[in-house]
């Protein structure tokens, strides 16, 4: 089936403005049906559709501090920005989220007096008592409920929800937002928490290890019976105590740096391998791991410079030159660093910039760390020397102590680096600000009948116009008279609409033309007639009319008797001949036995005074077909019927073949070789375009003469009515005067 185009249906050559508005006019039946219909659906929708309540809430999300590995390489351009709000709005409108609204939910609707206050949370079993929905049920309800959406150019949204409770709908909105909020804070601290529980583990396990360590000294004493070493023993252990505490420090920064490192070159060796290696290269440089060894040894040595604890030595002025040398020292590994930086970031795209940075940084930190570590271990190896010179007791003594004060001096610098990391964590501020809370709404949002009455108005009728346009596109018939003569097919003229009864026993009902001189099919028959007259000008008038149709039902008997009335009408003696020797209908017409006839005369058993009957008019005869043969189609195609048509010819001024439809039997294409002139009825609105031309290729196939087609049945309100309806004024307007006329007389 072809596929209906509307926009070539309405912009098609083959209607204009006026063919749609007669189009529509014809077809008012659809518009007072559907009109109504939609109208009284829309009004019953209205009266019971419940108030929808909507609350609001605003939201801002700030540009959010992005973790450097999970970065793509996006560019933050409005469309990274617009697709990061798109994400956070996914994430609102998660079932995570939403399970915790229900939660929510369910314990205000169990702290409320009032249960009816609520309408997603409410719920009633077979009993009629009143509860709540489960957890699972509600939050897929507040799928539907809730709604997201960015405010257009900014970087900010609104969470909406709708529910006929207005309290319910503040409610839902509000603790969304909250819950929003506090899911991002979370995810912003994510990374802060994890090193801040890693300290929190790391603590713990060394305070255990430093009570035990505590313990074990205390023991020894009482058992050994010595209580403390000298001064130099305890400076001594107390130093290497701290360096050993400085190196376990340094490992566990070591190692979770490098972590960091491996990540941050995963991450850039996706966008750029060539550059990883390029930095790995360039940061090892001799000149930078000389300036990093010196940085390293120095700061140890001022780190134990600190660590000696005797008041009468002044170390002032050894921490300043220290101070001084490491600054330098500093300043020349950055500038290092900066060339570096500046030959790596030339031509690379902005984040892959951020990255690499990152990576040298780390690079150099993680190369500091081992330098550090090295230094500290060296020097703690020159300490235990000068430890295991003490005697045997005291060596053991200082051990235990030497392990304390390890432990000691560990657990103070992780306490340290644990209390920054809880501090860290809690100055993380999120990227989301509640900029609005949603608040009880007064009135509801939808439905808002008086627009939704509006469209059922426009509804009614555009779904009929639709379904005018599309009967319309798909009804492949005949219409209207230009619906012939756009085909190039001859027009002899149409025919209103007239309902017939062939049943009914009023003589010559069907005779129009005879019985109602002055109605318009009377005038069409009238155009008819002269059009077939001044078809031939130059040649003889057509006497023996072939009147016939595409198919079946199509009114050509109704055409064939009427016209033949018309003849009648202009003083011409006329003969009508059923010829249709398979469905006969004149005898009905005329009211009488349909045999003797057609078929009884030329099987030679009647004469031609039996078949030929008058009527009560003058001039108008006709033949019934008779006794129905077997074989139609011989009988007409015979010798006798040829010779019957000349012998009756010289009897009369016109005979009207009234004839079996073309396409359907071979009937009709025979007798057009016989006549002087075809007519082809096309009943409007019934006939279809294919067997119209058909029907015309098979009259012209023996190039017989073709008078032109008639179009029946045709409600001439649709576009010829203006000519009828002045014909019908005029003709009335003259009936009025001649009886005014004849009233004077008498």
């Amino acid at each position: 089936m072809e596929k209906f185009n509307l926009e070539k249906y309405l912009h098609g050559e083959s209607k204009s403005i006026k063919d749609y508005i007669l189009l529509i006019r014809n077809n008012l039946k659809y518009i007072f049906i559907i009109s109504p219909i939609v109208i009284s659906l829309t009004v019953i929708y209205i009266l019971l559709a419940k108030d929808i309540y909507k609350s609001s809430a605003t939201i801002r999300i700030t540009k959010q501090n992005e973790n450097v590995l999970e970065n793509t390489g996006q560019s933050y351009d409005v469309g990274y920005v617009d697709r990061f709000i798109a994400n956070e709005i996914r994430t609102i409108t998660d079932y995570s989220i939403r399970e915790k609204i229900a939660e929510v939910l369910i314990d205000s609707f169990k702290s409320t007096p009032s249960k009816n206050l609520f309408y997603l949370v409410k719920s009633a079993d077979d009993r009629g008592n009143i509860g709540h929905k489960p957890v699972m049920e509600l939050a897929g309800l507040l799928g539907g409920a809730i709604s997201v959406e960015q405010i257009q150019g900014t970087d900010m949204i609104t969470i909406s929800a709708e529910s006929p409770s207005p309290l319910e709908t503040a409610i839902i909105v509000n603790i969304c937002a909250l819950e929003y909020q506090k899911l991002n804070l979370a995810m912003n601290r994510e990374k802060l928490t994890n090193i801040r529980k890693f300290l929190e583990q790391q603590r713990e396990e060394k305070f255990a290890e430093l009570k035990n360590a505590e313990d074990t000294l205390m023991i020894f004493q009482e058992k050994s019976g010595i209580v403390d070493l000298d001064f130099q023993s305890t400076g001594l252990i107390s130093q290497l105590s701290q360096l050993e505490a400085q190196i376990e420090v340094t490992k566990i920064e070591l190692s979770t740096s490098d972590e960091i490192l491996k990540q941050y070159k995963f991450f850039l060796s996706k966008q750029d391998p060539q550059l990883v290696d390029y930095l790995e290269n360039q940061t090892s440089q001799a000149y930078i791991n000389v300036l990093q060894q010196q940085l390293a040894e120095l700061q140890v040595n001022k780190d134990l410079a600190l660590s000696l604890k005797n008041p009468n030595v002044d170390i002032s002025n050894k921490i300043k030159e220290y101070d001084q040398r490491i600054e330098e020292l500093k300043q020349k590994l950055n500038s290092a660093i900066s060339s570096i930086k500046a030959d790596a970031f030339s031509s690379n795209p902005e984040q892959v910039r951020e990255l690499a940075q990152k990576l040298i940084e780390e690079e150099i930190k993680n190369n500091t760390l081992s330098v550090r570590l090295n230094q500290l271990q060296t020097i703690t190896k020159g300490y235990e020397v000068n430890l295991k010179r003490l005697p045997k007791t005291s060596t053991e003594l200082s051990q235990f102590q030497r392990n304390r004060e390890t432990l000691q001096q560990l657990y103070l610098l992780i306490n340290e680096k644990y209390q920054q990391a809880t501090i860290n964590e809690l100055s993380q501020p999120g990227n989301v600000s509640i900029i609005g809370e949603g608040g009880i709404p007064s009135a509801p949002a939808k439905p808002n009948r008086i627009l939704i009455l509006l469209f059922g108005l426009m509804l009614g009728p555009g779904l009929a116009v639709g379904l005018i346009i599309i009967k319309d596109y798909f009804d492949n018939t005949v219409k209207t008279p230009e619906d012939i003569e756009k085909n190039n097919i001859s027009f002899l003229s149409w025919v209103p609409q007239f309902k017939t009864n062939g049943e009914s026993k009023d003589f010559n009902q069907d005779l129009v033309t005879l019985n109602k001189q002055d109605s318009p099919i009377s005038e069409s028959f009238r155009a008819i007639r002269a059009r077939i007259q001044h078809s031939r000008i130059e040649e003889e008038f057509p006497k023996l009319i072939l009147v016939t149709s595409a198919a079946e039902s199509e009114g050509k008997t109704f055409i064939s008797t009427n016209l033949a009335g018309s003849y009648v009408q202009s003083g011409k003696k006329t003969l009508l001949i059923d010829c249709d020797l398979r469905r006969p209908r004149i005898h009905k017409i005329m009211n009488v036995n349909k045999k003797p006839g057609l078929a009884d005369y030329l099987a030679n058993k009647a004469k031609l005074d039996e078949i030929i009957r008058n009527t009560k008019t003058n001039n108008l005869f006709y033949i019934t077909s008779g006794t129905i043969p077997s074989n139609p189609a011989e009988v007409i195609e015979s010798e006798v019927m040829k010779n019957f048509l000349l012998e009756i010819r010289d009897f009369f001024d016109v005979i009207i073949l009234d004839s079996a439809p073309i396409i359907a039997v071979i009937d009709a294409e025979v007798l057009a070789n016989l006549a002087d002139g075809t007519i082809l009825v096309i009943s409007a609105d019934k006939t279809e375009y294919r067997l119209m031309k058909d029907a015309v290729e098979l009259i012209k196939h023996n190039n017989v003469s073709f008078l032109g087609t008639v179009l029946n049945n045709f409600e001439y309100k649709s576009g010829y009515g203006y000519y009828y309806k002045y014909y019908y004024n005029y003709s009335k307007y003259s009936n009025q005067r001649g009886r005014k006329k004849i009233k004077l007389k008498s």
